[in-house]
């Protein structure tokens, strides 16, 4: 890709309707610059732009090794993205290779590259079962895992107070299928800490940056099915009990890790309402839109999936309460999802040449939908 093409970005939309909407799948077409009926999808017609000229915050998770070595997707990053989240390097297993060892490089990175470009900042995680360092599991005990916990909240939260839109807190905290009445999951954090350490977490979180947003932040929560269904009702027992004894919870994050085929409506509606009525704001934290299920032809799988896009994305933004949308990752060479015949995901806003999608025109025509 040229440098011109890659900095200023103007693309015939053709078909678009088909694209995302009821038609058959077709894909753009990719035009001369000058050509008649060109769109430009940078600047004014970025997803950043028209999502903030809706009062929404459009942002993305980041490789930060990548923003830093390749220029070319660092700067699609500052051309779309109002806020950015570091998908592994403020995990503990980042951060954390000793116990009495913090290494920042990356997160410290992170952050200068937002401050620099005028982003907003997400941290994520404080709290997660999972991306844990190696030296945990013979280090942490029941005597001495509340201390490492709070520790590190207010070591890490502490060190970029005032400089953070929001934190996830704690992250995926529930899991219905391990059959406590509280829906809490098994995890280290309960067998070590105790039931509490929800609270201990948002509590600590709170005393080192009273200003971010502190979010709890889960995945399955979009479904009309069963599972979907009995994860929310769990996931707000648990909220509701935060919000009873005052502890500092300010948002939801609904992850929205989804797949072709996946149906969501008035469940996940009902759940986003109940949601606001405890005075908590929605974030959409993790967007993206598995392809698997499908052939491995191109314009098959785009159509399908700026379907969804446009469907989920439209309809959470009925909600009141939702307003920020982050996708897991801006282009599809940078993807955490993988399919089996090899055949890359066609997931995110933009492809593996960095050309836009049909995800990403069904995002912007959402947020041009959303009533201010």
């Amino acid at each position: 890709m040229t440098e011109g093409l890659l900095t200023r970005r103007r693309f015939a939309v053709l078909g678009l309707g088909a694209l995302v909407g009821c038609g058959g799948p077709r894909r753009s077409g990719v035009v001369g610059m000058s050509a008649p009926g060109a769109e430009a999808v940078d600047g004014a017609g970025s997803l950043k732009a028209h999502a903030a000229a809706r009062g929404i915050v459009y942002g993305c998770a980041v490789d930060v090794e990548a923003l830093q070595n390749d220029a070319g997707y660092a700067r699609l990053i500052r051309e779309q993205a109002g806020m950015v989240v570091a998908e592994n390097a403020m995990k503990w297993a980042a951060l954390r290779p000793g116990v009495e060892a913090y290494r920042f490089d990356e997160a410290d990175a992170l952050v200068g590259f937002a401050e620099t470009n005028g982003m907003k900042v997400r941290g994520h995680c404080l709290c997660w079962h999972k991306g844990l360092p190696g030296w945990f599991a013979g280090e942490a005990t029941v005597e001495n895992a509340r201390g490492l916990l709070v520790e590190h909240i207010e070591r890490v939260a502490g060190r970029y107070a005032g400089r953070m839109h929001s934190w996830d807190v704690v992250n995926e905290a529930v899991e219905v299928r391990d059959g406590r009445a509280d829906g809490l999951r098994d995890s280290a954090w309960l067998r070590l800490v105790g039931e509490d350490y929800v609270e201990v977490a948002f509590r600590a979180a709170r005393r080192a940056d009273p200003q971010a947003l502190l979010t709890y932040n889960d995945y399955g929560l979009e479904g009309e099915d069963g599972d979907s269904l009995r994860k929310r009702v769990a996931v707000l027992q648990l909220l509701r009990r935060l919000k009873q004894r005052g502890v500092p919870v300010d948002a939801v994050g609904l992850q929205a890790h989804l797949t072709v085929g996946d149906r969501f409506g008035p469940g996940m509606m009902a759940f986003l309402a109940a949601v606001r009525e405890l005075g908590l704001q929605v974030f959409v934290t993790e967007l993206d839109v598995d392809d698997r299920k499908l052939g491995v032809g191109v314009a098959e799988r785009d159509g399908a999936v700026g379907r969804v896009y446009g469907e989920f994305v439209g309809l959470v933004l009925h909600e009141p309460a939702v307003n920020v949308v982050m996708t897991w990752g801006m282009t599809d060479a940078r993807t955490w999802l993988k399919r089996a015949d090899g055949a890359g995901e066609r997931c995110l806003p933009f492809d593996e040449k960095e050309l836009p999608t049909p995800a990403f025109f069904a995002l912007r025509k959402s947020f041009d939908g959303r009533r201010v």
